[in-house]
């Protein structure tokens, strides 16, 4: 669907030449949610906008649908923007026309006859979920609705990409959730391929089906979101990571539990997928007549299954300990003892 190969964008300045994506390769796939991540100065906005053709790569190839959109004409160029649409994290609405005349403004620039854009635009009214506020203007809405009505106008023109620019950076909590809802279901009612990108690693988790990391223009670390997950390998994912996983508080918990129960052995269990529903715990205290603690644990769910982590401190015999862990490792859950020194 969507195919990156050695794209790079250089910008020259007074100061020197800014390197803002550097050498980036991407594979995204028909019909899948793909997060990309990244702290500010990352390059994701600048990417974001070389895929909707706003901004041309200083070298590679960039492929839309076996279009590559590097080496076509303005006229090729303006076609294939039909086709991948954008929102926005202000939402971009036009103040002096209603929720109905916003939603409509592509299909008046693409020339749509009045009656078709009236039952689209009512149609998408619908999609959104703002039945009954046609009428209204956005000063009338609310942060959420706002972004629904920037939502509708961007699938006007029946986009078969969607690219999502910090999209709920602007909301609170709850009305994020009710947005990604929203893009997972339009997701699968209509097929389309959403690109998405964020500083918050609580969005990728929640909707995404893989996820890319940007740091410095690069591409370090790509793949599953619930792979990335469970092993995160580069620095910037592991603070990404602990943004959902609660690891920096489990590190301190760990130190203070060290400090005040030196006996036993602590063990840290990774949970994916069903393992996180077996019931391993309440097995090892029976068979092995341990003492468990429960340290911390915490579960997230992705779209690929869920991922949780728990640690615990083990006592009692010696023996039963080391017998206990070994259970564990049969069970194919991840397990890591952790040092009392």
């Amino acid at each position: 669907m969507i195919s990156l190969k050695n794209i790079s964008k250089k910008f020259s300045t007074k100061q020197g030449t800014i390197i803002a994506v550097d050498d980036v390769n991407l594979e995204i796939s028909q019909g899948e949610i793909y997060g990309i991540i990244g702290y500010s100065g990352a390059g994701k906005s600048t990417l974001i906008r070389l895929l909707n053709g706003l901004e041309k790569p200083t070298s590679g190839h960039l492929t839309i649908n076996d279009e590559d959109i590097t080496s076509i004409s303005e006229d090729q160029l303006r076609k294939v923007r039909h086709k991948v649409s954008m929102i926005f994290q202000h939402f971009n609405l036009l103040w002096s026309r209603t929720v109905a005349e916003n939603i409509a403004f592509p299909l008046e620039i693409a020339g749509v006859p009045k009656e078709q854009r009236a039952a689209r635009v009512e149609e998408l009214i619908e999609l959104v979920g703002l039945e009954g506020r046609g009428n209204y203007y956005p000063a009338q809405l609310s942060g959420g609705q706002k972004q629904r009505v920037g939502i509708a106008r961007a699938l006007a023109n029946r986009p078969e990409v969607l690219l999502c620019d910090e999209a709920t950076s602007a909301l609170d909590p709850e009305t994020t959730d009710s947005i990604l809802d929203l893009l997972v279901d339009i997701n699968e009612k209509l097929g389309l391929t959403i690109v998405l990108i964020t500083h918050e690693m609580q969005v990728i988790q929640k909707i995404c089906n893989r996820v890319a990391v940007m740091e410095a223009g690069q591409v370090v670390e790509e793949g599953d979101v619930l792979e990335v997950f469970q092993n995160p390998q580069r620095p910037i994912t592991q603070r990404f990571v602990s943004q959902v996983s609660d690891t920096s508080q489990a590190k301190q918990t760990i130190k203070n539990l060290v400090d005040l129960y030196p006996n036993g052995k602590l063990i840290k269990l990774v949970f994916v997928g069903e393992q996180t529903e077996q019931p391993i715990l309440s097995r090892l205290i029976k068979q092995f007549d341990l003492e468990v603690n429960i340290v911390q644990g915490n579960i997230s769910h992705t779209k690929s299954g869920a991922f949780g982590t728990l640690i615990l401190q083990l006592d009692g015999d010696a023996l039963a300990v080391d017998e206990g862990i070994r259970f564990i490792h049969e069970q194919k859950v991840h397990t890591e003892v952790i040092n009392n020194d």
